[in-house]
């Protein structure tokens, strides 16, 4: 069974990017993404549709 929540690490890893764009992205509001008590959690398929949309490429 798959993790419906990814933490900012699985989320880059997923990407193939790093920790430090996937912060910048998600603190501009460029990637979807929740700040849970400090932290950034992602649900699973944000990422995918996230690139899926086009909006990596901006």
């Amino acid at each position: 069974m798959q993790k419906e929540i990814l933490t900012i690490e699985e989320a880059a890893a997923y990407l193939q990017i790093g920790r430090r764009s996937l912060y910048r992205l998600a603190k501009e509001g460029k990637i979807p993404g929740k700040k849970i008590l400090n932290k950034w959690r992602f649900a699973r398929e944000s990422p995918k549709a996230w690139v899926n949309k086009g909006e990596a490429s901006r």
